[in-house]
Parts: C-alpha cells; structure tokens; sequence
C-alpha cells in the first residue's frame, strides 16, 4: 500500500518510491509489528469492499505526549470522493483523543489538493512556516494541526 501510494502520489510524500522499494516484506511486517506493540503508534487501512484503499499512519510525539502527528495518508484513486479519507481522519483523530492528544498534526503538499480540501474541511489549519517537501524540491509542506479533546472549539 505505501509503495502504492508513492507512485500514485509521489508530490505528496516527503520519501520516494525509490528510497522505499527495496525494502522487504519481512522489514515492512517488522515496522508495522513494532508500530501494534508500541502503544504510541496505529496503522489505519480504509476498505472498499474487499480491497484495502487507503491509510494513515498515527503516532504520538515523544517530545510531546499530548500531540498526535499524522503521515503517509493516501487514498487509492479509484476510491476517492467515497468518504475513505474522511474517515480515516476521523478515526486517527479520535484514536489520538482517546490517548489524550489535544492536538493532531500533519504537512501537506501546498497545492489545491483534494488533500488539502479535505484537512480543511474537517478543522486542520496553517500552523508554521512551510518547508522543503524533501531536499532539493520545489515542492512545500505546510504544517497543519487541530485541537482536539478539551482543546477543541465548540461550534
């Protein structure tokens, strides 16, 4: 699926296709085994009938046990505009809340993005300076976060 996503999409992601393809099975079961037992960590995979569509990795930060930092959320292509993205947001947001985060972080490509259309639509807004998508790229990242839990506004 991460390598899926990073040919699909490969603006969008601060590693390539490239740097990640040569790793094995037995490497990418070892990070996701390690991810499952950490406690701080959870994979979300989003399904369209059978056929995983998308995912979202989820970790609390070790600097800052109150904020959750979202990376590699990708949507297969066939699969979007069907609410996978949605809800995989929503459920790495209230996994976080339930950890106590009161903040959940991510970068997003600067660009209008279905991906930044959907960030802001459900709360996340501009929280730093942008960055360098990756050395040596055109490309910027733009920090974005939501409050969540006690910190969140109430509408």
């Amino acid at each position: 699926m991460r390598l899926r996503a990073l040919l699909d999409s490969p603006d969008a992601f601060g590693s390539t296709y490239a740097a990640e393809a040569d790793r094995t099975d037995a490497m990418w079961a070892g990070r996701i085994s390690a991810a499952t037992s950490s406690g701080q960590d959870r994979v979300l995979l989003a399904r369209h009938r059978e056929e995983v569509c998308g995912l979202v990795w989820c970790k609390l930060s070790t600097d800052a046990p109150t904020v959750a930092n979202l990376f590699q959320m990708w949507v297969d292509p066939a699969s979007r505009g069907m609410g996978a993205g949605r809800a995989l947001l929503e459920e790495a947001i209230a996994w976080a809340e339930g950890l106590g985060a009161r903040r959940v972080c991510l970068g997003v490509t600067v660009a209008e993005t279905p991906a930044m259309h959907l960030y802001l639509a459900c709360g996340f807004r501009p929280s730093g300076r942008t960055e360098p998508l990756r050395e040596d790229s055109r490309l910027a990242v733009q920090p974005m976060s939501l409050a969540v839990g006690s910190d969140r506004i109430k509408a």
